[in-house]
């Protein structure tokens, strides 16, 4: 069966990162579902929703020229809204709460460089 932009095929979680998923395709392949295109709400951690050999249902999105594959979850629903993630955070959250989630968000991630400053060598101090 050849893998066509556009066309919902059923798959198997064979990867987990920071920053999505990887799906085995049929006839072998592997692609890539980013972290934004699982599901139509947040998700800051793909283990939260996903786990190694869960079957999912993706689209895909792309191909790229050297042959990576682009997949949604989100986008392989029957119900998916392209402007319903948009619509309902406009809805639902006040300034206040917008704010609350920027504030929270931003020290995660300051929170996360500061893990990690450390470990990857750059600044360390020479004495």
């Amino acid at each position: 069966m050849a893998i066509e932009v556009g066309s919902k095929l059923q798959g198997k979680v064979t990867g987990i990162t920071h920053f999505g998923a990887f799906v085995e395709l049929p006839g072998g392949v592997t692609g890539l579902v980013h972290i934004s295109e699982i599901a139509d709400y947040y998700v800051k951690d793909v283990r939260d929703v996903l786990k190694i050999n869960d079957i999912v249902t993706v689209k895909v999105l792309n191909i790229s020229e050297n042959g990576k594959i682009g997949l949604s979850i989100r986008q392989a629903q029957d119900n998916y809204d392209p402007r319903a993630r948009k619509r309902r955070r406009e809805r639902d959250d006040s300034f206040e709460e917008k704010l609350s989630r920027f504030l929270r968000e931003s020290e995660d991630r300051l929170a996360s460089l500061r893990r990690h400053e450390g470990r990857r060598g750059r600044g360390a101090r020479r004495g």
